[in-house]
């Protein structure tokens, strides 16, 4: 059995439109590859920018996440930090980083005495399974931390 194939032209237009989207596909792998995803650098970066060289201990810091997502658009979130909140002994700001993500910068939040308490919760999107950090810097100019895991689904399905 024998196809036959017919030819037919190739106007200007369908070139230009091939030629469009096949440079927009250069310049769009060769520009954004850093915009993927984070990794542990720019942790690094991120919190060397808030908190300096100060080095964080772990612990005072309670992470509250789901183990499982299954939407990583909308995952809720709450953190608290061990401290009397006086005026000599309180938290400054919290700092919440997700190291999968193309921003590792979640959120920071600011504390007073006159706050009480440490907590906070929110919601946050998140690109893939990840960890999730929380960094608290205290009055006294110590840093502390938390840290937990969220493995983000799609339809519940794993992933």
């Amino acid at each position: 059995m024998v196809q036959k194939i017919e030819l037919k032209p190739v106007d200007r237009r369908d070139i230009l439109k091939i030629a469009g989207a096949g440079a927009l596909a250069v310049v769009s792998t060769s520009l954004l590859p850093g915009l993927a995803a984070a990794d542990a650098e720019k942790l690094a970066a991120a919190m060397k920018k808030l908190i300096g060289d100060k080095s964080p201990t772990e612990g005072k810091v309670t992470v509250e996440l789901p183990q499982i997502a299954e939407n990583g658009n909308t995952v809720p979130m709450s953190f608290e930090v061990e401290s009397p909140m006086t005026d000599a002994d309180h938290v400054k700001s919290v700092h919440i980083f997700a190291d999968g993500n193309p921003n590792v910068d979640v959120a920071s939040c600011h504390f007073t005495p006159a706050c009480g308490r440490a907590r906070a919760s929110t919601r946050m999107r998140l690109a893939k399974t990840q960890n999730v950090v929380v960094v608290a810097e205290m009055s006294n100019g110590s840093v502390v931390m938390g840290k937990s895991e969220v493995k983000v689904t799609i339809g519940g399905c794993g992933g």
